[in-house]
C-alpha cells in the first residue's frame, strides 16, 4: 500500500510525550490562513524555489524545454516561472544547491516502518514513539491504519494529530491502534471558525465529543491567532466546551510565530500573515490561567 509524506522529522519533542519520530502525511481539507505547513495543503507533489539557496549556475536554465528557468545575465538573478512550468522536474537533479526541490512523494508502508523502527532504542529509553502528522492525516485513513497497526506490532507508542474534520468512521477506524489523538481546537465561535479555516467546525466538535466519549487519550492544541482567537472570551469559550469532556489530559498553547513564511515564498504563493505579532507572554499566561481555572493540564509551546 501506498501513500504521500512530504516530510519525516526525527528526535522531535513537540509532538507528543518523550522523542518522537514525527511522519508528516500530504493533504490538508482545511485552508487556515496562518498555516505553517503550506506545503501540505495539496496531496499531489509540489516544487518549491529557494531563492536564497541558488547559486545561479544555468544548470535549470539550459535543461528547461519549456523557458521556465530564467537567469538574468547582467544581475545573476535567477527566476522560476511557475505558469510556464509543466512539472517535468529535471531541473530539481541538475540543481545542486537544492535550490529546487520536490515537496511530497510516494512511499510505501513498509519503507516507512523500516525508518520508523531505526529510531525504536530512542523511544524505548525517553518514553517516546511516533506521531502522524500533516496536513490532514486521516485523509489517507488506509495508508495511516496500516502504520498505526504496524506500530502496535512493534510495541511503539502511536500517537496521531488531526484536525478533525473527517468522517467519524476514519476516527473510529484508527482507534484501536492510535494511543494518544493531538486533537486542533481552532475556534469554537462557527462563523470565526469558518472565515478562518473554511470550513465549519460542526463535524469537527462532535467527533471530539464521541472521540472523548469512547475513552481515547485526548490531548488538545490550540494555535493562538492574532484576531482569530486570542481573545479571553474565545478561549473562555473552548475551555468551557473542553472542561466536561473525559480523556482530555492537556491543552497546548500555540503561539503564532513566522517560521514558516520562507515556504510561501518557495512555493509562489502570497504570505498572507506578514504582519500579524506573535502574542505575548502576558497574554498567553492569561489564556494559560482560564484552562487551568477549568482544572485542564495546560502548557504553552515554545
Amino acid at each position: 500500500m501506498l501513500g504521500t509524506i512530504f516530510n519525516i522529522q526525527r528526535f522531535s519533542i513537540h509532538d507528543g510525550p518523550g522523542i518522537r519520530t514525527t511522519v508528516f502525511l500530504k493533504g490538508c481539507n482545511l485552508r487556515c490562513f496562518w498555516c505553517h505547513n503550506p506545503e501540505s495543503a495539496r496531496m499531489l507533489p509540489d516544487i518549491q524555489f529557494f531563492s536564497r539557496k541558488c547559486i545561479a549556475c544555468g544548470r535549470c536554465v539550459e535543461i528547461c524545454q519549456e523557458g521556465a528557468q530564467q537567469l538574468d545575465a547582467a544581475s545573476g538573478i535567477r527566476q522560476y516561472q511557475r505558469e510556464l512550468c509543466t512539472d517535468c522536474q529535471e531541473c530539481i537533479s541538475e540543481c545542486f544547491a537544492e535550490a529546487m526541490v520536490v515537496t511530497g512523494r510516494q512511499v510505501s508502508v513498509a519503507e516507512i516502518l523500516q525508518e520508523i523502527e531505526q529510531d525504536k532504542p530512542y523511544y524505548n529509553s525517553r518514553q517516546g514513539g511516533v506521531t502522524f502528522s500533516g496536513g490532514e492525516p486521516l485523509l489517507q485513513v488506509d495508508f495511516l491504519t496500516a502504520l498505526l497497526e504496524g506500530c502496535q506490532a512493534q510495541g511503539i507508542h502511536t500517537a496521531v494529530d488531526t484536525a478533525g474534520n473527517i468522517p467519524w468512521e476514519s476516527l473510529a477506524a484508527i482507534r484501536p491502534f492510535t494511543d494518544l489523538f493531538l486533537f486542533d481546537c481552532k475556534v469554537f465561535d462557527e462563523k470565526k471558525h469558518r472565515q478562518a479555516t473554511g470550513v465549519s467546525n460542526r463535524r469537527i466538535l462532535a467527533n471530539l465529543v464521541r472521540l472523548a466519549e469512547s475513552g481515547a487519550e485526548i490531548w488538545i492544541r490550540v494555535p493562538v491567532i492574532p484576531g482569530v482567537n486570542d481573545d479571553e472570551a474565545e478561549i473562555e469559550r473552548i475551555a468551557a466546551f473542553l472542561a466536561p469532556l473525559p480523556g482530555i489530559r492537556r491543552v497546548d498553547l500555540m503561539p503564532f510565530h513566522h517560521l514558516g513564511a520562507g515556504k510561501y515564498e518557495s512555493l509562489g504563493l502570497p504570505y498572507p500573515t506578514k504582519d500579524y505579532q506573535t502574542p505575548s507572554g502576558a497574554l498567553l499566561d492569561r489564556l494559560q490561567a482560564i484552562f487551568q481555572a477549568v482544572h485542564l493540564e495546560t502548557t504553552i509551546s515554545k
